[in-house]
């Protein structure tokens, strides 16, 4: 349904390109750009942050704003959906870059950790863009813009890795969030100017009362699996948020199958993109798995005999994960114009084929370079495929009127997919370590153990998706045209 009040640069589809549009695509690449450095950038001041809140807990320093980003993105997709999609972005910006400034003075844990619980309603700027491409641009174009917007950044974050380091030997890790709410608070002066208000509305209202259900549940049950290794599974803190999450989905999926407009509409998800959201979870999950052997990998040399090694082969970390960066940039791109020929169905099962191959290849990569290089690269490929790709066929399976709903959920899903994987891969590997000299190792059972459970998530991801690929004749034409 259109709705009468839209913005004085109301949006439409454009068949042409000019001045106006390459800005559209450029600032909305930004803003991916934007949310890839504030959500993972602090990573990289990780010890620096430890020591200076003297604490141990540093799941919730660093994963508490992708966590967040599941609560907020429900609630943020459907306010996008009612009020428009560039107002509701701008006010995304506003929140993260206040998250930002919080995280920068905070002098305890107990204000940085709500200061990134702010921060990760960046989160939400990436679905938003990619909205907002679909209802500027038409289908086939759009989905070339979308793996523009969703990769075409990736490559900027290997240069601002460096300058990051860099600022924050210098100045202290607090420079980082300084400088994520400057670039937040300039991104939404660039919003305001360049991007076009959504002609598109859904007459309704909000489900806070679901959207806190749904959120803080995701959230509670992701806090157990990401702190359960270390405050113990069995704890009272960590038993607490399982059971508190637990309880808060049950209590959502109860009410809002009862209500008339829900936050998420679960009656109307229908198997396709059901389908879609599952692939996702376990293809984007076990690429993350995967990612972390790389430093542990380029770390150890054969000569420790432990079954693999690459460090006595002039192997860098650096460039092992640079080459994913690059691969997802050319991915997302490659994804985007291949879809368009041969529809996102078909495009996203070549992905996760692609995936599995790289998986495999992890085999021989953990112990001889080349195929270290090889896989990361093909891997790097997958993950842009699958970002552009999830977008393009859940955009392809909704109305115009849900594209806000049905894109956070691959936002939710890809974090949920990266948390409960990561945390599987992390935990076989800690199950399987040795003790040699007094250090304790991570034996080659782990690692193949790890990659093996990788390798099995992506193929079931292939077999789901090939099943997508093979659908109804309605979807598969509707994703082509």
């Amino acid at each position: 349904m259109q709705d009468s009040s839209t913005g004085d640069t109301g949006a439409g589809l454009h068949t042409g390109w000019n001045g106006r549009l390459v800005g559209v695509v450029a600032v909305l690449a930004l803003l991916n750009f934007m949310v890839d450095s504030a959500i993972g950038a602090p990573l990289l001041v990780l010890p620096e942050m430890l020591e200076y809140f003297d604490t141990d807990q540093a799941a919730w320093l660093n994963a508490s704003a992708l966590l967040a980003g599941v609560l907020w993105a429900p609630l943020l997709g459907k306010s996008a959906d009612i009020y428009g999609k560039r107002k509701v972005l701008v006010l995304t910006l506003l929140v993260s870059g206040a998250g930002a400034v919080l995280c920068a003075v905070a002098p305890t844990i107990w204000l940085f950790v709500p200061g990134r619980l702010l921060q990760g309603a960046a989160v939400a700027a990436m679905f938003l863009a990619v909205t907002i491409v679909r209802e500027v641009f038409p289908l086939r174009t759009a989905m070339v813009v979308v793996g523009i917007v969703t990769s075409g950044s990736a490559v900027l974050n290997i240069a601002f890795r460096f300058l990051v380091e860099r600022l924050a030997a210098e100045f202290g890790f607090q420079v980082l969030f300084l400088l994520s709410a400057v670039v937040a608070a300039a991104m939404a002066v660039c919003v305001v100017l360049v991007i076009p208000e959504s002609r598109i509305r859904t007459p309704g209202r909000i489900d806070v009362a679901g959207a806190l259900l749904l959120g803080g549940g995701l959230v509670g049950v992701l806090s157990y699996i990401s702190l359960g290794s270390t405050l113990g599974w069995l704890g009272v803190a960590p038993l607490a948020l399982l059971l508190a999450g637990a309880a808060a989905l049950a209590r959502w999926f109860l009410v809002s199958s009862r209500k008339p407009e829900p936050l998420v509409d679960i009656r109307n998800i229908g198997l396709p993109l059901a389908l879609t959201l599952l692939v996702l979870f376990l293809a984007l999950g076990s690429f993350h798995s995967v990612l972390q052997l790389i430093p542990l990998i380029a770390d150890v040399s054969a000569g420790q005999q432990l079954g693999y090694g690459l460090a006595d082969q002039g192997s860098s970390v650096a460039l092992l994960l640079a080459l994913p960066a690059i691969g997802a940039t050319l991915g997302g791109l490659l994804s985007g114009l291949l879809a368009t020929r041969i529809g996102p169905a078909a495009t996203l099962a070549g992905a996760v084929m692609l995936g599995l191959v790289g998986v495999l290849g992890m085999l021989l990569g953990v112990s001889q370079l080349p195929a270290a290089l090889a896989s990361a690269f093909l891997l790097g490929l997958t993950v842009g495929a699958l970002g552009t790709t999830g977008f393009n066929m859940a955009g392809s399976l909704a109305p115009a009127e849900r594209q806000g709903v049905v894109s956070s959920l691959v936002t939710v899903v890809a974090a949920i997919g990266a948390v409960v994987l990561d945390f599987v891969g992390a935990a076989v590997l800690a199950s399987t370590t040795v003790v040699i000299d007094g250090d304790t190792v991570n034996t080659a059972a782990g690692v193949f153990g790890c990659i093996g459970i990788a390798a099995v998530a992506f193929a079931t991801a292939a077999v789901l998706a090939v099943r997508l690929v093979r659908g109804p004749r309605s979807v598969r034409a509707e994703s082509r045209s």
